[in-house]
């Protein structure tokens, strides 16, 4: 962690916080990067025409916007409760997707990841709280052995709304046995930002996702950090 994110943790108050919520996709695993990486090979051309901005640059500005469309298309379901039949249209396109690739194609973890949760496990009370399919949620904690660090997994299914409404992360608490406001939402988008938040719970908004640190800040997350793994030195300090 740099030592401007350090001094910004000390306005956060890591004294209450008891348990600790993680997104998946762009927080644990590391599937935005993996698409970044495959969508900048086919921009390398444009790339050369614009030096100022390389191939993963221009990517990570088209996924970024492809990703917030997409969560306001699935809240505004989510509004007018047609949210589970788009969850269970998304759930056999993902599967039937996913059929032909191996784990080792689907899924990639985050750096540091592993040895930040074996560090929290026993001295803090985690779970997961993501926007994405039960099944494939699933697989990847198990993949990567996972599961067992965390007390309960909330997917998109779980509960009546999904993220950016609260309902998710008061889930969570309850079953871990917390208050939201004992808890930190630890997310990569601004929907992670605004369901912790709207929830009572403070926010950690990472770097190794989609959002950029200026659509975070505007969001109103509580402390911005480069990688997840990072978050393992602000609870040791």
């Amino acid at each position: 962690m740099k030592q401007n994110e350090i001094i910004l943790a000390r306005h956060f108050d890591v004294s209450r916080v008891k348990g600790l919520l993680f997104d998946v996709d762009g927080t644990l695993s590391d599937t935005d990067d993996r698409l970044i990486h495959r969508i900048s090979k086919y921009l390398a051309p444009i790339a050369r025409l614009h030096k100022e901005q390389g191939a993963h640059h221009l990517a990570r500005t088209l996924v970024m916007a492809m990703e917030t469309p997409a969560n306001t298309i699935y809240h505004l379901f989510d509004r007018v409760h047609l949210d589970q039949p788009l969850s269970k249209i998304y759930d056999w396109l993902s599967r039937k997707r996913n059929k032909k690739k191996s784990m080792q194609d689907r899924f990639w973890i985050i750096p540091g990841v592993k040895n930040m949760l074996d560090d929290f496990d026993g001295r803090m009370r985690m779970a997961v709280v993501s926007a994405r399919d039960k099944d494939t949620t699933h697989q990847f904690l198990e993949h990567f052995e996972l599961q067992q660090y965390f007390d309960v997994v909330v997917t998109a299914q779980t509960c009546n709304h999904t993220k950016p409404f609260p309902d998710p992360v008061i889930f969570a608490a309850e079953q871990i046995g917390l208050e939201p406001a004992q808890c930190v939402m630890i997310g990569d988008t601004i929907v992670d930002v605004k369901a912790g938040k709207s929830a009572g719970a403070q926010t950690i908004a990472v770097l190794c996702g989609f959002g950029s640190r200026r659509e975070l800040e505007r969001a109103g997350a509580d402390l911005i950090v480069e990688s997840t793994a990072d978050i393992q030195e602000l609870f040791t300090l």
